[in-house]
């Protein structure tokens, strides 16, 4: 663990972290500034949409972040925020565990969730990338991520009938 485990507070992480990532627990602000810089990315454009606050925030729940964190989302002043001032508070459990790809992977499903990736969003996830040491051609792995977990689940509402299919 990063930091000093005595006097850090520790959140446990939901199986949505357990499982894939191998994640058991971060502290508050980790998951705090994770989704400020989230929210700092999908501001690109110039405004957080109401989909893209809403998939912050059940994605926050799903990990298991709690109530304390989410609601100060939906004031948070994203224009005037520095990505590299959220990102030193965004750790875990697992010295080895980075967060910036986690970022850029959560961050392309955001600035998707209102249905329009603006060019802004997607040039800002380029950038935020690049700030956090991750090469443009490894951003695009995210990307096809994306694309496959969306048909995945375009998929999975056909086969069994989900939202009217």
């Amino acid at each position: 663990m990063r930091g000093d485990v005595t006097t850090t507070r520790m959140v446990p992480m939901s199986d949505l972290c357990q499982d894939p990532y191998g994640l058991s627990a971060a502290p508050p602000e980790a998951f705090l500034n994770h989704g400020k810089a989230l929210l700092v990315i999908a501001g690109a454009d110039g405004e957080v949409s109401e989909a893209e606050l809403a998939r912050l925030v059940d994605h926050q729940r799903r990990m298991g972040a709690p109530e304390e964190v989410i609601g100060p989302y939906e004031e948070f002043a994203h224009r005037r925020a520095e990505l590299m001032d959220l990102l030193p508070a965004v750790r875990t459990d697992v010295d080895t565990w980075q967060a910036a790809p986690h970022l850029v992977h959560h961050a392309i499903q955001m600035c998707g969730a209102d249905g329009v990736s603006a060019e802004a969003e997607r040039a800002q996830v380029l950038r935020a990338a690049r700030v956090m040491g991750v090469p443009g051609d490894i951003v695009l792995s995210p990307h096809a991520l994306v694309d496959m977990e969306r048909a995945a689940g375009d998929l999975r509402a056909v086969l069994f009938r989900v939202n009217g299919a």
